[in-house]
């Protein structure tokens, strides 16, 4: 299929003004600035990428889209799952020189921008022994993943990278630059917290950061796949009373080429449980023993680890250009009928690369905040389950989809959750998302004052009232 033309030519754009890069479809490099992480959107051209160097640049841009009534897509580290960082024939702002980290180990207050990958920002913390909250690929964008939430395995100890953010700076659509804080337009700081980007182009955030200054333990074991309802349901068992300092995904896919793992098992379904524990290194070995008596494992591989290479753990599942579908959702517990659902799923996945997972919440992400502060919202959910699936040749699109949908039907899904592991369902699905029916209103009373003609729409779009 053939991308739409852009009926908008950019002919008049201020390049006067407008001091970064410009580039549009023929140039050289197009190609390349406009690659994401999912290749389902291969086709859609963008009809200008600009990469605004400063706040100005990014006030000059937005001005211009008021301007003609054009609606602005938003690029940060290209992960979004549905794509909507490159939308057909849209003016693209390209965050790729926000890149700037300033830490105050004194205070642990770290402020970076929005062109900041997960794994900058992890390096640059740790130089310090520090850490934010956030996300589980170094090559995420902090943006998106702040905006939508922030969830990964030290979520449990630390909370949500929401309940980290201390403010942001977003420029508007009429080009005026506004901090967002608790002190400040604090009903916008609310909905950055969890809305996405539905309001303005946030280019920097403050985040405050917690001591890790010491190895963490972390790593996989793997278990055959006759073993994963034993497992699973013991985990459901345990994990709401595990120590907050565990972070542990469980994964049933397809065995990959791992160290030590038996030829014979290579491509044969198993369940990897994926575990971080982050509190001192010699109050891991309990834990660890837990885990691994759960049932007869066929390979340990949990050792002392650098923060930052334990955090690049699911590197390997996240490769871009292939493409790609999710489906995420949170599930009130981990029940025996979810656990027959996620083992005969995988057994069913089209292709080698599916992973179905389940995410346990607890701690601090669920018990330590309440649901009305933030618009990210997590009540009632105890686990997240993802799916993910990646394939290569268009024509299977359907195949692939359809299995996840088919899954996703068949759990006991709650209707809030987390927008950043799933794409995107519909408006009815929407309307769900953040919770109550009180905190949809509301997102749509802060969309209605800063973005009321919803020009940033590529999104997990939330309608003006």
């Amino acid at each position: 299929m053939t991308s739409a033309i852009a009926t908008h030519r950019f002919d008049d754009f201020p390049t006067s003004t407008f001091r970064g890069e410009l580039i549009r479809p023929g140039d050289e490099g197009y190609q390349s600035a406009r690659l994401i992480f999912n290749m389902r959107q291969a086709e859609a051209t963008p009809a200008l990428i600009a990469r605004p160097v400063d706040e100005a640049d990014v006030a000059v841009a937005l001005r211009y889209a008021s301007a003609h009534d054009l609606p602005v897509a938003v690029r940060g580290g290209g992960h979004g799952f549905d794509g909507t960082a490159m939308p057909d024939g849209a003016l693209v702002l390209d965050m790729i020189g926000f890149k700037g980290i300033e830490i105050d180990p004194e205070t642990r207050v770290v402020r970076a921008g929005a062109g900041v990958l997960l794994g900058e920002l992890d390096a640059a913390a740790q130089a310090h022994g520090l850490v934010v909250p956030s996300g589980t690929n170094g090559t995420t964008g902090i943006a998106g993943l702040t905006l939508g939430g922030g969830i990964g395995t030290l979520m449990r100890r630390f909370g949500a990278t929401v309940d980290n953010l201390i403010s942001c700076t977003m420029v508007t659509l009429d080009g005026n630059v506004v901090t967002a804080s608790v002190t400040e337009n604090p009903d916008l700081f609310w909905a950055l917290r969890g809305g996405g980007g539905n309001f303005g182009v946030v280019t920097t955030f403050v985040y405050r950061a917690h001591t890790l200054d010491h190895d963490v333990m972390a790593g996989k074991i793997l278990f055959p796949f006759e073993q994963s309802q034993e497992v699973l349901k013991s985990l459901a068992e345990w994990m709401p009373t595990a120590p907050r300092e565990l972070g542990l995904i469980c994964a049933l896919l397809r065995c990959p080429p791992l160290p030590s793992v038996p030829l014979e098992m290579i491509g044969q379904p198993v369940l990897v449980l994926v575990a971080v524990y982050s509190g001192q290194l010699e109050t891991a070995g309990p834990v660890v023993a837990h885990l691994t008596g759960l049932g007869q494992p066929l390979v340990t591989m949990i050792q002392p680890t650098p923060w930052i290479k334990a955090n690049s753990m699911f590197a390997a599942g996240a490769i871009y250009g292939r493409r790609c579908y999710s489906r995420g959702g949170y599930l009130s517990a981990l029940s025996l009928p979810t656990i027959t659902v996620v083992r005969d799923a995988i057994l069913k996945a089209p292709g080698p690369s599916a992973v179905l997972s389940l995410w346990f919440l607890g701690g601090a992400i669920s018990e330590d905040f309440a649901e009305d502060s933030v618009a990210f919202s997590r009540e009632g959910a105890g686990v997240f389950w993802k799916g993910i699936s990646q394939w290569d040749i268009p024509e299977q699109d359907e195949t692939f989809q359809a299995w996840l949908d088919e899954t996703a039907k068949a759990l006991p899904l709650r209707t809030n959750g987390y927008s950043n592991l799933t794409d995107d369902q519909g408006e009815a699905w929407r309307r769900g998302l953040w919770g109550s029916v009180e905190k949809l209103t509301r997102l749509r009373a802060v969309k209605a004052q800063w973005d009321p003609r919803n020009l940033f729409r590529f999104n997990k779009n939330i309608v003006p009232e």
